[in-house]
């Protein structure tokens, strides 16, 4: 059967037709709209465009948020107009078909699960460095959500006391070191200090400051800008530091590292690997995680999602 996966997000819908093998067969994508009707009326309309073309027969719609147990409903999204919505139900009633509901990263860590870079193991976190942190925890090869459907926010874990705030409210919280949003500011502190040579990224903050994002520094890191490469060293410490964490919790086979931010992974994964090793508790006396790079790019939300809508379309 060919099921819909949907990633729902802040400023665009993709959705795309997948099959049983991961293989996305078609796709379509709109501007994502600010009232709750209108973004329901865009995600059936991107769906019943793909209909039109290919015979599906289950919808499964990917966002970040805080998802129901059930899968059904939307009790908060930052990005998105839902709040404690039903919405499985709403767009299932507007295209006559199943929908279920899924945390982004949720679904891509099971498109990693099936058919990616975390395909065969058991225990699994997924983390996705973009302009925050997201993670998932998979369990014998199962998605864990938690008593509440939210678990596990590991962004949001306090690496530094009293460190950078934190839109949550706190502050030091692990995604403010270690995203493409940590990676600038840590860009921009260094730019701060007196006598730094960045020839790259010293001319962008004098014209302006808000031209010194994520990306621009992991490009000016290839092109050898010495505040680049310095942050770039920031995040992948950062990034050990915090993956020896998740190990000491969870203990799990495989660290599997997505989102925008893993593009620029031959940046910063290996030395990454050396400081959870050096961090590590026990460190010598047991086996090591394996640390990977997502496989499924930017396609990981959606063929997650049909995913988990091709499962729950054929449960009794």
């Amino acid at each position: 059967m060919l099921t819909v996966g949907v990633d729902v997000g802040g400023t665009r819908v993709r959705a795309g037709v997948v099959d049983a093998g991961g293989e996305v067969l078609d796709t379509v994508r709109a501007s994502t709209p600010g009232s709750e009707e209108a973004l329901e009326s865009a995600v059936a309309g991107v769906v019943a465009e793909l209909a039109e073309r290919h015979p599906v027969g289950a919808v499964g719609l990917a966002l970040a948020g805080f998802v129901t147990p059930d899968r059904r409903g939307v009790r908060f999204a930052p990005h998105l107009a839902w709040r404690d919505a039903p919405v499985a139900d709403r767009v299932a009633d507007r295209l006559g078909l199943p929908v279920v509901v899924e945390h982004d990263v949720n679904a891509a860590a099971l498109a990693e699960r099936r058919f990616g870079a975390a395909s065969g193991a058991s225990t699994v976190v997924f983390i996705a460095l973009g302009t925050g942190i997201g993670s998932a925890l998979l369990i014998d090869g199962e998605l864990y959500r938690g008593a509440f459907g939210v678990a596990p926010e590991l962004g949001h874990v306090r690496v530094v006391p009293d460190g950078r705030p934190c839109p949550c409210g706190k502050s030091g919280c692990w995604e403010r070191y270690c995203s493409g949003t940590g990676l600038a500011t840590t860009a921009l502190e260094l730019l701060a200090r007196d006598h730094v040579h960045s020839p790259v990224l010293g001319r962008l903050a004098a014209g302006d400051p808000g031209q010194v994002t994520g990306q621009r520094v992991a490009a000016a890191a290839r092109e050898g800008d010495p505040v680049a490469c310095a942050a770039m060293a920031e995040l992948a410490r950062w990034l050990g530091e915090g993956l020896a964490l998740v190990a000491d919790v969870f203990d799990p086979e495989l660290m599997v590292v997505g989102g925008g931010v893993s593009e620029s992974a031959p940046l910063f994964l290996d030395e990454a690997r050396e400081h959870y090793a050096e961090r590590l508790t026990g460190r010598g006396n047991r086996p090591l995680a394996r640390v990977r790079v997502a496989q499924l790019g930017e396609a990981a939300a959606v063929v997650g999602a049909a995913e988990l809508a091709r499962e729950y379309a054929v449960r009794p």
